[in-house]
């Protein structure tokens, strides 16, 4: 195993020129292997997919590279960079994989040749081209090559778009009563007797959980369900026919039938299917829910309307503080920032064997990332960053991103969580996201020691990757595991009884959430399908279908939905995944949460195998039998 990382130049490195260094040598490796493989330099099977995998490798760590700091680099020219970067990673990419000299050479390997590993690399290759029309005709060739290269610069201009506009709104310091003191202490009054609040997370979560003020709330949060529009919305309508043109050329009836074709859903019309069940599902535990809801909303207003999105974690709030005890002002006070990622790191290491060595003197990208070297049985198997707190210009979501695709005896896996929380007090919301997007960078670095790195780290069908964070939440959830790093400022741990109750506080609720969800499934899945002219007037009655929330007026959610972007149609992939993910924790024992064998099974079985192979394979050799509904429904249904 390489014991070197990636060297990054440092907050006052020269970036643009590592970058370019970077790119240009992802491409030119990947273009020696493809000329390589032409000329018959490789003999056999095998040496032909090494060839093969190498080049693959050096473009898949050029275009993670360009991803990830196009979206967090402090420098704007950096991210411009980057996403030039992108573009000539993506058109490389694109033209391999409708090079028919090159699909005659891999497709002319004997499988006889290969182990049952290999042979998959092999299968799964030659599908890839496939789907990308190789064996198609000239003109229609050219016409996917055109349309791919226009997706990736609507794709960035999306995206860009999202992350770049922050709106604003100003208030009365009166407006932000129901706020916590260091809140509003860190929103001081202008000089105009107001107070600005941006969208950012850190902002407009506090304050649609706690602000008393629905005008307020409402403002806050229309705002930040307008952000990048209208600007992204023709973007978003030719993003949509780009795909179904595309899906219509490779012979699929429409985009989510070709996007779920590779996944563990298989057909586009099975996620209308998935989305309907999950929907009947929720309803009963929904309605009683939303019945709580709207019950102690009349309280405060007798005439109100029905409750919107601006509402939903207030009352949400209100109603676990009432019926439960558990105020989440209280049970913020347990969880420091800095104790938290202190604790995740204990926690995780605990459960999978696993140290983290902070490494000061690893260069980073800004002075708030921290760098750690994962060791495990005495060996270094990666490196991580924590990019956890918002600037200007980053990326507003949280997700992990790939920085370095680890492979067997060539390269350590490398990869960056990327979030946007306080430096202060958090919300226990932010902790289990925190563990969720964890849960990813764990599974990138434990799957890092693929042989071929197609396999490696989070390779696994899309529609499963979400399973492994999902899962890996259950621990931010159990109060053994939260009192050893959650404490106040006395330095009492939370306490039991305390956790007991949220828990049962988070349990009312996920009737509701579920059709949340349900409804973001849909609008990912029927944008997809059928292309509304009007995509506002359409988003509204998919969220009267689906979602048991009302719609703010005039709102236009899915010009920042981020995910239209990178799961296209495939959002139910979150929902699909939870199934899966409460099946395997079944195997655990809730008394007993950093068991050694239960943790190491599923920790070898699943997470280091990456996606070497298929996801369901993986679950079924941990749990001994395939993954079933049934843990999931019952769950819901209580």
């Amino acid at each position: 195993m390489p014991n070197t990382h990636l060297v990054l130049p440092g907050p006052d490195g020269d970036w643009v020129a590592f970058v370019d260094e970077r790119i240009t040598t992802g491409l030119t490796t990947a273009a020696a292997a493809v000329a390589t493989l032409k000329d018959g330099t490789a003999r056999s099977a095998m040496e032909a997919l090494t060839v093969w995998d190498r080049g693959d490798q050096a473009l898949g760590d050029a275009a993670a590279l360009a991803s990830l700091f196009a979206e967090v680099h402090p420098q704007v020219e950096v991210r411009t960079r980057c996403e030039g970067g992108a573009q000539e990673i993506a058109a490389f990419a694109t033209k391999r994989a409708v090079d028919g000299e090159l699909f005659a050479v891999l497709s002319a390997l004997d499988p006889a040749d290969l182990d049952d590993e290999t042979g998959r690399l092999l299968r799964l290759t030659l599908r890839d081209f496939r789907r990308a029309g190789v064996d198609r005709d000239e003109q229609t060739r050219a016409r996917l090559i055109e349309i791919s290269d226009r997706q990736t610069l609507l794709g960035q201009e999306f995206s860009r778009n999202i992350r770049d506009d922050v709106p604003t709104v100003r208030l009365r310091p009166e407006q932000l009563a129901g706020l916590p003191q260091d809140f509003i202490d860190a929103h001081p009054v202008d000089d105009d007797g107001l107070v600005t609040l941006t969208t950012d997370y850190p902002d407009s979560i506090p304050f649609r959980t706690f602000a008393h003020d629905a005008a307020a709330r409402t403002e806050l949060v229309t705002a930040f369900l307008d952000r990048a529009y209208p600007q992204n919305d023709p973007i978003l309508h030719e993003l949509l026919d780009l795909r179904a043109e595309q899906a219509a050329l490779l012979d699929h009836p429409d985009w989510p039938s070709f996007d779920a074709e590779v996944k563990m859903i298989k057909e586009g019309p099975a996620i209308a299917d998935f989305i309907d069940r999950i929907s009947a599902l929720a309803e009963t535990p929904g309605r009683r829910d939303l019945a709580l809801l709207e019950e102690r909303a009349r309280r405060d207003d007798p005439d109100r309307g029905p409750l919107t999105s601006a509402d939903s974690a207030y009352y949400s709030e209100l109603v676990r503080r009432e019926q439960f005890d558990v105020d989440a002002q209280e049970v913020r006070t347990y969880f420091d920032f800095a104790k938290v990622r202190a604790g995740l790191l204990e926690v995780t290491g605990a459960l999978f064997g696993l140290t983290y060595v902070q490494r000061t003197d690893a260069p980073v990208w800004d002075p708030a990332v921290t760098a750690y070297d994962v060791i495990r049985e005495g060996a270094n198997i990666g490196r991580i960053y924590l990019d956890l707190h918002p600037r200007d210009g980053k990326f507003k979501h949280a997700a992990q991103f790939t920085l370095v695709s680890g492979d067997d005896g060539r390269a350590l896996p490398e990869g960056t969580l990327v979030c946007n929380f306080a430096t202060g007090l958090m919300p226990h919301l932010d902790v289990v996201t925190l563990f969720h997007e964890f849960g990813h960078l764990l599974h990138h670095i434990l799957a890092g020691q693929q042989h071929w790195v197609r396999f490696s780290g989070v390779a696994t069908e899309w529609d499963f990757v979400e399973a492994p964070s999902q899962m890996l939440e259950e621990w931010a959830w159990d109060p053994g595991i939260l009192a050893s790093f959650a404490t106040n400022a006395d330095g009492e741990p939370i306490p039991a009884d305390l956790v007991a109750k949220m828990v049962a506080a988070k349990e009312f609720g996920k009737g509701l959430q579920a059709r949340t969800q349900m409804f973001y499934a849909a609008t990912s899945y029927y944008l997809h399908k059928d292309r509304p002219a009007d995509h506002a007037a359409y988003v509204a009655e998919l969220q009267r279908r689906y979602d048991l929330f009302a719609q703010l007026p005039s709102t236009h959610f899915s010009a920042s939905f981020g995910h239209l972007e990178g799961y296209t149609s495939a959002y139910y992939t979150y929902m699909w995944s939870l199934v899966i993910a409460k099946d395997m924790f079944s195997a655990f024992d809730r008394d007993d949460m950093l068991a050694p064998a239960v943790a190491a099974r599923y920790r070898d079985l699943v997470l280091a195998r990456g996606g070497s192979k298929d996801a369901a394979d993986l679950v079924a050799d941990f749990l001994g039998r395939p993954y079933s509904f049934d843990t999931f429904g019952a769950w819901l249904a209580s």
